[in-house]
């Protein structure tokens, strides 16, 4: 069993996939998010759209920085991670203006005060006008706050999103074709619309993450913070305290404010993107749980994809890596590995598109193509080799 397992998470969401595989796919089973007819209004020509995620156990990073420095701004980032996990999945099917969004917020009162809940709603609401800025047009229609003690240890903050949009604006990754290269958005450094940098870690990985940087002493101080049915050797087995410092490209960062990047929206991007060459998108992933291997999930038949440009990790994974000893396997199974966004084009859009992306701040290349195969396979060329899905 891979780490990740062993802590009790999946990447791959086997028992999940296992428990809905009898229920409707929608009309394009393919399509990144689940897409169905326009039950609202019963038009032909609409589809109706609604999907559900959140920042993950990266809450509780948030909440042991918060207890260790009284810095109650990491909460602003969670709130982001919530509504990102969702709006850019939603980029995926072409979606990007004219969404709902509803928050789900659950706590433990006896450790989760008022004023989080407060930072949490507050920066939701300042992140969506933020959006606005850029012609993405999200309205918040408030949702459900509740105070579970026995359920959940600490907090839970997950949303919802919804869309009503023209079926001829979609993307549904059954184009996705040989030829396609695909073009590669990278999850990490400073987007001219971010305030910092941004680590790349966004909300996938967490757990590991967690687990593997952070030292033990944080096990006996937060004991909230964990499953107590774990092996002890799997919790807080690290070398950091959340506020060291590690030195990189020489720069200095803070391992807690690398963990806890906010997860970096592409709306902006996309939206361009897909105004100005839709006709040559023929497949979009947003690599997130699952990580480089999420693309396998929404292929036809008997195509090969070759990731053989990916950047290179940046910082965080590499501390991740060290800490856990995980093979380049799991991790690029788990995590991003710092490429989280993938578009699948022709090779003259490409060119386009990563200028469109570089002029956001965000930088984008030709990560690697599609081809034909006897099945449907994913090769990624890491520095240490051939990694075969």
């Amino acid at each position: 069993m891979s780490l990740y397992a062993q802590r009790g998470v999946s990447s791959q969401k086997e028992d999940v996939h296992a428990a809905t595989k009898n229920l409707d796919k929608g009309l394009y089973p393919k399509a990144f998010c689940k897409i169905y007819s326009d039950q609202l209004e019963g038009d032909d020509s609409m589809v109706n759209i609604m999907h559900a995620d959140g920042a993950g156990t990266k809450s509780i990073l948030a909440y042991l920085y918060w207890k260790e420095t009284g810095d109650l701004s990491v909460w602003k980032g969670i709130a982001q991670d919530a509504i990102v996990m969702n709006l850019d999945d939603l980029l995926c099917v072409g979606v990007y203006d004219k969404l709902l969004f509803s928050s789900t917020i659950d706590r433990n009162k006896n450790y989760i005060p008022a004023e989080i809940l407060e930072v949490l709603i507050n920066s939701s609401q300042e992140f969506l006008e933020k959006m606005k800025t850029f012609d993405i047009h999200i309205t918040y229609m408030g949702g459900e706050t509740a105070d579970v003690g026995d359920v959940v240890r600490t907090i839970a903050v997950n949303g919802t999103m919804m869309a009503r949009c023209s079926k001829n604006k979609l993307i549904t990754n059954e184009k996705i074709t040989l030829g396609n290269v695909i073009v590669g958005l990278a999850g990490f450094g400073k987007a001219h619309y971010e305030e910092k940098y941004n680590s790349g870690i966004a909300s996938n990985g967490l757990t590991s993450a967690r687990h593997d940087l952070l030292k033990k002493e944080y096990a006996t101080k937060y004991p909230e913070t964990f499953e107590h049915s774990l092996n002890e050797k799997f919790i807080y087995n690290g070398e950091y305290n959340l506020t060291d410092k590690v030195q990189w490209n020489n720069n200095e960062f803070e391992i807690g404010h690398l963990a806890l990047s906010p997860t970096r929206t592409f709306a902006p991007i996309i939206k361009t993107v897909l105004e100005n060459h839709f006709e040559s998108i023929y497949g979009l992933i947003h690599c997130s749980g699952g990580g480089q291997t999420k693309c396998l999930k929404y292929l036809s038949e008997n195509v090969r994809i070759i990731k053989d440009n990916l950047f290179e990790p940046p910082l965080i994974f590499n501390l991740i890596q060290k800490a856990s000893n995980a093979d380049d396997r799991e991790m690029y199974q788990v995590f991003n590995m710092g490429t989280r966004m993938e578009i699948y084009t022709t090779e003259k859009a490409a060119a386009d598109i990563i200028k469109i992306s570089n002029e956001y701040g965000v930088e984008a290349q030709i990560i690697g193509r599609v081809e034909a195969g006897k099945k449907n396979e994913l090769l990624i060329k890491t520095k240490n080799g051939l990694l075969s899905f």
